[in-house]
């Protein structure tokens, strides 16, 4: 199992973790032909309710 030999400096351990950023959040366009409002992918649309072309949630 590979062990440091050396402690790593703070500068370097916080340069090496200034690279973990998180994501924007990617928004699409509902596949309802009515609403076609932006949501967040893999989730049912806040607007109209349907997720993958049938009605889950009601509408807010």
């Amino acid at each position: 199992m590979a062990v440091p030999k050396r402690k790593m400096s703070r500068s370097n351990t916080r340069s090496r973790r200034a690279q973990w950023k998180a994501a924007p959040v990617e928004l699409v366009a509902c596949p309802n032909r009515a609403c076609r409002q932006l949501k967040p992918q893999h989730v049912a649309c806040p607007a109209c309710g349907q997720y993958s072309g049938r009605q889950v949630v009601e509408p807010a």
